[in-house]
């Protein structure tokens, strides 16, 4: 079995309504990095030094390759990625091998048979 890792960089106000979304499209769990700082193209605002921009968390999913593509678009969609500048990005890359995840085979097996 083949993985992707799925790498989001979302708001902190939407983290939650994502990891539901992403476990919906076929995610078997994630890991969640609380309080990162981005930044984009323009720089963020200040006030008397203080920055003001939210929080962003980084979360991480490991996803069988099949089901990848739909998380991915999954993240982006409930992200609202592409309605405004600076509500988030999401990647993936592929991994190489990995360990822990023998629980999840089985689970995903099975739904990944389906799709195939």
């Amino acid at each position: 079995m083949h993985f992707k890792l799925i790498i989001a960089f979302v708001n902190d106000d939407v983290t939650d309504a994502v990891l539901d979304a992403s476990r919906l499209a076929g995610a078997t769990g994630a890991t969640v990095i609380n309080n990162a700082r981005g930044e984009g193209i323009k720089k963020t605002k200040t006030f008397f030094g203080l920055t003001l921009d939210t929080q962003r968390d980084v979360l991480l999913l490991l996803v069988e390759e099949h089901l990848s593509r739909d998380v991915l678009e999954t993240i982006s969609t409930v992200g609202k990625f592409d309605n405004s500048p600076g509500t988030g990005i999401a990647l993936q890359i592929d991994v190489e091998d990995a360990v822990g995840v023998s629980h999840q085979i089985q689970q995903l097996t099975e739904k990944v048979e389906e799709i195939i």
